[in-house]
């Protein structure tokens, strides 16, 4: 393998401890004879623990020219069972890789675009089985965040409504080269079976959007955004006009975006 330096222009950080790489792969349960998303593979230490634990097919994908020319070897000793990609995660489409759904992503993320990854992926639910991610640690305690706490926003309601979400264990900087200047996080999740569909989650999106778009407000205030006349949307849901987002669940969200789509079947004057 050649050697490199990371970029920081591409958000890397890579890891090399075989016990924490280890913990990385388990930490995705089961994956012998199946297919695996890897992305930013780097120079390779997370793409072998994978391979060790023997899926059928791993396709790693990367931005970076110099990961796939470094990890070329390997991916001629995995004798087919290992796929590099040279490109964007963002513009990648997995079903070219698991059309029929099924797929398991373990990755290292980006720092820089790791969210907006998630969030690609969170609306291809039927394509996954599970995910194990590393992100910045104030991304994962915003996934994992509980009502009422400060890091609960609208990440954890679409995160948490869709998939269950575990902080599974951080990571010091010193861990990666180069050691970046927070901690890092693995985050499993797994998505409900009983998850809305994309109708609901897009009605789901627009509520917490307008919601958290304005945070320090009361609901009353913060969805006049998202429509005319937000206490009749409110008094419909069940929910005090006075409240701010923070402090709503998840049901009581799922309650509101329930309300916003019947009103808008309805053509409600209500809506916008």
């Amino acid at each position: 393998m050649r050697a490199y330096r990371a970029d920081k222009r591409l958000g890397q950080h890579f890891l090399f401890d075989p016990s924490i790489l280890g913990r990385i792969a388990d930490a995705a349960g089961p994956i012998a004879g199946r297919t695996v998303l890897e992305v930013g593979p780097g120079p390779g230490g997370l793409t072998r623990a994978l391979l060790a634990a023997g899926p059928a097919l791993l396709v790693a994908i990367d931005a970076d020219a110099r990961s796939i020319e470094a990890l070329r070897r390997l991916e001629a000793e995995a004798a087919g069972r290992l796929r590099l990609v040279h490109g964007d995660a963002l513009a990648f489409d997995p079903s070219e890789i698991a059309p029929s759904g099924s797929l398991i992503a373990v990755a290292n993320l980006p720092y820089n675009v790791g969210t907006e990854i998630l969030l690609r992926w969170l609306h291809r639910l039927d394509l996954f089985d599970r995910f194990v991610l590393m992100f910045q640690r104030e991304v994962a305690l915003r996934l994992a965040a509980a009502p009422a706490s400060a890091d609960y926003g609208r990440l954890a309601v679409l995160a948490q409504t869709l998939c269950r979400v575990e902080r599974l264990f951080d990571l010091p900087p010193g861990a990666f080269v180069p050691p970046p200047k927070v901690w890092s996080s693995v985050v499993r999740l797994v998505p409900r079976p009983d998850r809305p569909d994309a109708a609901a989650t897009a009605l789901l999106e627009d509520v917490t959007r307008a919601a958290f778009g304005q945070r320090r407000k009361m609901l009353r205030a913060s969805l006049a955004s998202l429509v005319p006349a937000p206490l009749e949307l409110l008094s419909a849901a069940g929910i005090d006009p006075q409240r701010r987002p923070e402090t709503l669940s998840l049901a009581e969200f799922a309650a509101l975006a329930a309300e916003l789509g019947r009103v808008r079947r309805q053509g409600s004057p209500g809506t916008a």
